[in-house]
């Protein structure tokens, strides 16, 4: 990553936590993941040679900064889903300060409608950082949606581990899956299609 796009990077995330800090109600935080998190996520797309990537889950574009600065290197692009139309635009907003917005597709939409939508086996990494109640009804679309030896990589999955519970279960329990549990930022959970 080129210096400028971390120099804005280190000032988006340190926005956000002001941000949060002031805000009493989770719903109005920006809630990025941490930069280790972010990081591994870029490690993750380069590793792969991941081309076409999904993420559940857009906020401010922190995150999406980081995995489309990755897909640059792979020759590939991010498809981001965010319910909220103003966070979609703070995004856009952002990318194109860091210079990837080319990149990256924003999409206001709820992923619950946009999953079962996709073509089975479009997706070679996702990144699922939304509102947790909803994974287990994503699930099956998540699984279908993925390539073999795809990767699903979970946020907040030591954070928010109670909320998480029945999801893991989903996962840990679907014979065809290989999952792992990184104690990296706010803890992050891999699962990988087999072939």
């Amino acid at each position: 990553m080129n210096a400028a796009r971390q120099a804005f990077l280190d000032e988006l995330y340190a926005h956000g936590r002001e941000h949060d800090a002031a805000r009493e109600d989770r719903l109005q935080r920006l809630r990025n993941v941490e930069p280790e998190t972010a990081e591994l996520l870029g490690v993750l797309v380069r590793a792969l040679g991941a081309r076409r990537v999904l993420e559940i889950g857009t906020s401010n574009g922190y995150s999406t900064i980081w995995l489309a600065d990755a897909v640059l290197e792979t020759g590939g692009a991010v498809l981001s889903l965010e319910i909220e139309a103003e966070r979609t635009g703070q995004a856009l907003a952002n990318l194109t300060r860091a210079g990837v917005k080319g990149a990256a597709e924003l999409r206001t939409q709820d992923a619950a409608e946009a999953l079962p939508a996709f073509d089975a086996e479009s997706w070679e990494l996702i990144f699922l950082d939304a509102e947790r109640p909803a994974y287990t009804g994503y699930w099956p679309d998540l699984l279908r949606v993925l390539v073999p030896r795809g990767l699903l990589v979970v946020d907040n999955a030591l954070s928010h581990a109670k909320e998480l519970v029945d999801f893991s279960e989903l996962v840990y329990g679907t014979e065809g899956v290989t999952s792992t549990l990184l104690t990296v930022g706010a803890g992050v959970l891999l699962a990988v299609k087999s072939a």
